[in-house]
């Protein structure tokens, strides 16, 4: 599908930018806002985007960043923020409640706290949009046990 893969493309561009950025700074935010988010931009003119757009303008970048995964991502929880090794490493999870090694996480690391976060942010909406394009118009059904009784009555 040509749409999927350009978002593919799309996401790769912003992840290698985000990646290669040696600080946050407004134009990278907008442009993350204008490629990336779509919930952000309809919220701004209704108003509800305005801690964001405060926070951008602040210059509280962890908080802006923190504040669009929330707004634009609200399935995605934070799971946990690590400083190891000169690096930020940041993980955002649908499923919070899960062991680590159970949970498929968006994982991103960057020297800067801000930048991971929109690191990870990027990789969650990467992984929302491949369960979008696979997700079936068809209702999931359960597996049956092995063994299945008839309780119809036929007489």
């Amino acid at each position: 599908m040509a749409f999927a893969a350009d978002f593919e493309i799309l996401f790769d561009r912003l992840g290698d930018e985000l990646r290669g950025a040696p600080g946050p700074g407004f134009d990278l935010f907008a442009k993350v806002i204008a490629s990336a988010c779509m919930r952000i931009p309809v919220a701004g003119k209704a108003g509800k985007a305005t801690r964001i757009e405060n926070l951008i303008e602040a210059g509280a970048w962890t908080e802006a960043a923190l504040a669009m995964v929330e707004l634009e991502l609200p399935a995605w929880k934070l799971r946990r923020i690590v400083y190891e090794n000169g690096e930020w490493l940041c993980s955002l999870t649908r499923q919070p409640n899960l062991p680590v090694g159970f949970d498929e996480c968006a994982d991103a690391a960057h020297a800067v706290l801000p930048l991971a976060i929109l690191q990870a942010f990027i990789e969650a909406r990467r992984v929302s949009n491949d369960d979008d394009a696979t997700r079936s118009l068809l209702p999931h059904i359960r597996p049956v046990d092995d063994s299945m009784i008839c309780c119809d009555n036929f007489v």
